[in-house]
C-alpha cells in the first residue's frame, strides 16, 4: 500500500505469541480459557480489530471500550484486555471471549503491545521530538535527510504515519501505544534505519510511548499552549521533562535559546547536547542564519569542535532553520557521521523535505503569495509573521481562527500578535466544536483591537468565504498567511467533521480569481 489511507501501519507477517505466555508475563487476571490461543496484534478500537488481535477496552468519557467487545470478537479478536469494571461488561456483551484483567489498561498497554509486536527486537534508531512548536517539522526534516542518505526511514506526526513509501493519515499527534508498536514492527519488516516520533506532552502523560526507550530525544521550545490540559506552564514543562529521563531516552538534544530550554538541559537525567541560535548563549552547536526568501532559508551550523556546514532548508523562516539544525544534530547523536550528512546535503544543494501544511505555499508565480500553515499558538503566529516580514514587499494579510473546546487563555494573545504583525486581519471559524463560534471570534478580535486599535479587521465566519474575502483584499506582491488548518481536511462543528481542505480551497479560490495556483 503506497499513499495515504485511514488504516494503521501494521506488520504484514506478525509473529504469533501465546496468550497464556502474555498473561503470565504481565501477571494478568485471566477469565476464560486461553490455553492454545495465539495473539498477533493489539487494537484499541473495536472497528480496527484484525483477526488474531487482543482488543484493549479502556474507559472513555461517554462509554467503556469493553461495551464493544462483541464487535471486536466479530472482527476476529481472540481476547479482551480491560479493567475490572470492563471485565463485567465484556462478559455480558461477548460471552465466551477470554478476558485479561489489569488495574489500568492504558498504563499496561505500551508494555503489552511491545511484547506482542517484539519491540525489543526493533533495529531502527528511535528519535523522539517534543516541544510546543516545530515537532512535525523536525521529524519530517530528519526523515528527508535520511532519504538523502539512501536510508529507509519512518515517522509518525500530527499529519501522518509513514514507513518508507507507506503512509496513513493521523488522528492524534502521537499514536496510541498499540498503533505505535505496530508501526515499528512494520518498520522492522521494511528494514527502517530510523523512525522519528512526534511526542506530545499528552502522549507522555497518557502512556502513548510506554514500552519504548528512544535513542535520541529532541526539544524545540516551550510556549503558551495546552493550559486546558495542564494547570500551569510549570506542569506543562514537567510533562515534557519526563522524556529526558533514562526510562524514556538515552541521549538528548535541546535548543537552549529560551529559559525553558536551558532548564530542561540542566534538569535532564540523560546526557544532553545543546544548540543555540541566539548570540551570547553557550551551547555545543551554534546556528547562524543567511539569506531568507519565500522558498528557502540558508543557515550555518557549527560545533564547538570546529565541524561546520553551510546549507539551506526549503522552507521560510529562521525557526525552520533551527528545526533543521535540531534534526541534523539528532541524527549525529544517533550515530550518523556528520561528514556523511554534510556530503549528502552539499551534493543536493541543501535539505530536501516536504512538510505538509507548514508554511506551505499554494500560490503560483504571479499574484498574491499564499501560505497555509498549521500554526495555532501565539508563538507560532509570531515566528511565521516575522519570517514573512523579512522578505514581503507588499501588505501582509493574516486569516485565522481558534480551536473550540481547547485552551481559551491563548486567544487574546493570538489576536494581539496577529494585529501587531499583519497589515490586515481576517478572523474566521476554526474547529469551533461545541463552543459558540461567535464568542471565539469575539475573543480573538478583542485581543487584536486591544493591541492595535486602528488595525483593519474583518470578521467572516465561514472559512471558504473568509479566504475569498482575504484574497479580494490582496494585490500582486501581497502575502496571505492562512494560519490554523494546515494539512487538515476537515472543519469540526458540534461533533461533526465537515470535509474541508484549506490547501485545496485556497488553490480553487486563486484560480477563480484568475491567479495561478
Amino acid at each position: 500500500m503506497t499513499g495515504s489511507s485511514s488504516a494503521a501501519l501494521r506488520p504484514r507477517d506478525p509473529r504469533p505469541r501465546s496468550l497464556r505466555d502474555l498473561a503470565d508475563a504481565f501477571a494478568l487476571d485471566v477469565r476464560g480459557a486461553i490455553d492454545g490461543i495465539d495473539v498477533t496484534g493489539v487494537s484499541l478500537a473495536s472497528g480496527a480489530v484484525q483477526s488474531g488481535d487482543l482488543y484493549a477496552g479502556v474507559p472513555g468519557r461517554n462509554a467503556h471500550g469493553a461495551d464493544f467487545a462483541a464487535d471486536a470478537a466479530a472482527r476476529g479478536a481472540v481476547a479482551v484486555l480491560t479493567d475490572a469494571a470492563g471485565a463485567e461488561r465484556a462478559a455480558a456483551t461477548a460471552p465466551g471471549l477470554p478476558i485479561l484483567v489489569t488495574p489500568s489498561v492504558r498504563a499496561a498497554l505500551g508494555e503489552i503491545a511491545g511484547w506482542v509486536y517484539g519491540s525489543d527486537e526493533n533495529t531502527a534508531t528511535l528519535l523522539a521530538v517534543t516541544g510546543t512548536n516545530g515537532k512535525t517539522s523536525v521529524v519530517y526534516l530528519a526523515y528527508g535527510v535520511l532519504q538523502q542518505l539512501g536510508e529507509v526511514a519512518g515517522l509518525t506526526s500530527t499529519a501522518e504515519r509513514r514507513i518508507g513509501d507507506e503512509a496513513v493519515t493521523s488522528s492524534l499527534t502521537t499514536p496510541e501505544a498499540s498503533e505505535l508498536h505496530a508501526l515499528l514492527a512494520r518498520g522492522r519488516e521494511l528494514g527502517a534505519r530510523a523512525v522519528g516520533v512526534e511526542v506530545s506532552a499528552q502522549a507522555l502523560s497518557r502512556h502513548r510511548v510506554d514500552g519504548l526507550v528512544f535513542d535520541v530525544a529532541g526539544f524545540t521550545n516551550l510556549t503558551h499552549d495546552h493550559l486546558d490540559d495542564y494547570s500551569s506552564m510549570e506542569e506543562y514543562f514537567e510533562a515534557k521533562l519526563a522524556l529526558f529521563q533514562p526510562d524514556r531516552a538515552r541521549r538528548g538534544v535541546v535548543i537552549v535559546d529560551s529559559t525553558w530550554g536551558r532548564r530542561l538541559a540542566a534538569e535532564a537525567g540523560i546526557p544532553v547536547v545543546t544548540i543555540a541560535t541566539e548570540p551570547g548563549v553557550d551551547a555545543d552547536w551554534r546556528v547562524t542564519f543567511g539569506a531568507e526568501t519565500a522558498t528557502h532559508t540558508d543557515f550555518t551550523i557549527e560545533a564547538s569542535d570546529g565541524r561546520r556546514l553551510e546549507t539551506s532548508v526549503p522552507l521560510l523562516g529562521r525557526y525552520m532553520a533551527a528545526n533543521a539544525a535540531l534534526a541534523l544534530v539528532m541524527l549525529v547523536e544517533a550515530g550518523i557521521a556528520f561528514e556523511r550528512i554534510a556530503a549528502a546535503l552539499t551534493r543536493d544543494g541543501g535539505i530536501r523535505a516536504y512538510i505538509p501544511g507548514r508554511a506551505e505555499r499554494v500560490s503560483g508565480e504571479r499574484g498574491p503569495v499564499v501560505y497555509i500553515d498549521y500554526g495555532h499558538t501565539p508563538d507560532a503566529f509570531l515566528q511565521t509573521l516575522a519570517a514573512i516580514r523579512r522578505f514581503a514587499d507588499g501588505r501582509l494579510i493574516m486569516l485565522f481562527g481558534a480551536d473550540g473546546d481547547r485552551d481559551t487563555t491563548k486567544r487574546a494573545e493570538m489576536g494581539a500578535i496577529a494585529a501587531r504583525g499583519a497589515d490586515v486581519v481576517v478572523v474566521t471559524d476554526f474547529h469551533p466544536r461545541t463552543e459558540d463560534p461567535a464568542a471565539i471570534r469575539a475573543a480573538l478580535i478583542a485581543g487584536a483591537r486591544a493591541a492595535v486599535p486602528d488595525r483593519e479587521i474583518h470578521e467572516v465566519a465561514d472559512p471558504r468565504a473568509a479566504f475569498r474575502a482575504a484574497l479580494a483584499l490582496a494585490s500582486e506582491g501581497d502575502v496571505i498567511l492562512y494560519a490554523g488548518p494546515g494539512h487538515e481536511d476537515y472543519h469540526e462543528v458540534n461533533g461533526v467533521k465537515i470535509p474541508y481542505s484549506a490547501r485545496d480551497d485556497a488553490r480553487s479560490a486563486l484560480r477563480e480569481a484568475g491567479w495561478p495556483a
